[in-house]
């Protein structure tokens, strides 16, 4: 297989970031070759400071760029945009507040939401959030969660999934298993979680079950520690989190998605040689690589290509995982809609304003 077919095949499973406002000659190469299926957008991607019909203009541009080198028309363009400090984008782009607060007014929030992010040609938002704040600890969910009960939480993220939905925008349940109960940051180090299996069912996976019942057509996973269900490497690469619970017990049918693979807690695993056959044979179908921690992470981008090549010439990984994966993927973006960037009116934007505010003063 030559090298340019390697990293094609292996960006089709690829949710890639670039570096700035324009494209560098990093961009346009990994681009070029890889041609990945998404791109992730970050605050170092807008200009920051000027007219919001600047901004926008320049992010037309950047979008223009990315398809042209990607040499796709049709891509997931996808944003963290939660609310609260989980938001990249500049003004007057609505800062709608942390899930905590949204309560009964989360699905006209995700529809005001999804109505900004098609303004901005996105497609995906990586939201809800579905984990339950348990742990007062824990220093990177806290109120990013929709509660800190698992009935809560499920009621609120799946009415905020709802009106993503209703408003043509893909919404994507995080982080699975469930990253509530940590008190370490997963960006910067391996957590782990001392949890059963029953102690998932019994609190964890209960928001997950509701939004798989409403059919969320992603699910990205947490890059955690589960020793008392696999010992060995975290759920991003555990069959039996991915394929025995997430696959078989909930009988999730949409496609996989791993958390940012720049991640400390993660990311030196995929610098060795079989980690993304496992990650596949667990059941992930799609990588995030967003070049937004890790320096070296476009380097690494390509050593997984390459593994991704050797585990199929070498059988460690068969055809048949790649193309389940591949279909699952290639069927979700023939559902997904392409947006143009435009302006928002000031009305528009104005009583979006006026609904952070009364979510935020409940």
């Amino acid at each position: 297989m030559s090298i340019s077919r390697e990293l094609e095949l292996f960006g089709n499973h690829v949710i890639l970031g670039v570096s700035g406002t324009t494209l560098s000659d990093d961009d346009k190469r990994a681009l070029g070759e890889l041609k990945p299926v998404g791109v992730i957008f970050f605050g170092k991607n807008f200009i920051d400071g000027v007219a919001y019909e600047v901004w926008l203009e320049s992010f037309q541009e950047l979008i223009d760029q990315i398809r042209e080198y990607a040499e796709r028309d049709s891509m997931f363009m996808t944003l963290d945009h939660e609310g609260g400090r989980v938001v990249r984008t500049p003004l007057p782009i609505t800062r709608f507040p942390y899930a905590s607060l949204l309560r009964s007014q989360a699905r006209e929030v995700a529809k005001a939401t999804a109505r900004e992010l098609k303004s901005l040609g996105i497609n995906v938002s990586w939201s809800p959030v579905a984990d339950v704040y348990s742990n007062p600890l824990n220093p990177i969910i806290g109120p990013r969660a929709f509660g800190n009960t698992p009935e809560t939480a499920a009621q609120y993220a799946l009415e905020y999934y709802l009106g993503l939905q209703e408003s043509g925008i893909l919404g994507c349940a995080k982080h699975f298993p469930g990253h509530g109960d940590t008190s370490t940051d997963s960006h910067v180090e391996l957590p782990v979680l001392n949890l059963t299996v029953q102690d998932l069912r019994d609190r964890e996976l209960i928001p997950f079950k509701a939004l798989i019942a409403a059919q969320i057509p992603l699910i990205m996973t947490t890059h955690i520690l589960f020793p008392q269900i696999d010992p060995d490497v975290p759920a991003t690469i555990s069959q039996p989190i991915l394929k025995n619970i997430l696959r078989a017990e909930l009988g999730f049918e949409g496609v996989v998605v791993s958390d940012d693979l720049d991640m400390k807690a993660i990311s030196d695993m995929f610098t060795q040689s079989g980690t993304v056959a496992r990650a596949f044979n667990a059941g992930c179908d799609l990588f995030i690589l967003s070049r937004n921690i890790n320096s070296s992470s476009l380097e690494r981008t390509y050593y997984m290509a390459k593994d991704f090549a050797d585990a199929l010439s070498q059988g460690s990984l068969q055809q048949e995982v790649v193309t389940a994966a591949r279909q699952r993927i290639e069927n979700l973006l023939a559902q997904t809609p392409q947006y143009i960037v435009h302006a928002l009116d000031k009305a528009t934007l104005l009583r979006h304003a006026e609904l952070a505010i009364a979510c935020t003063f409940q």
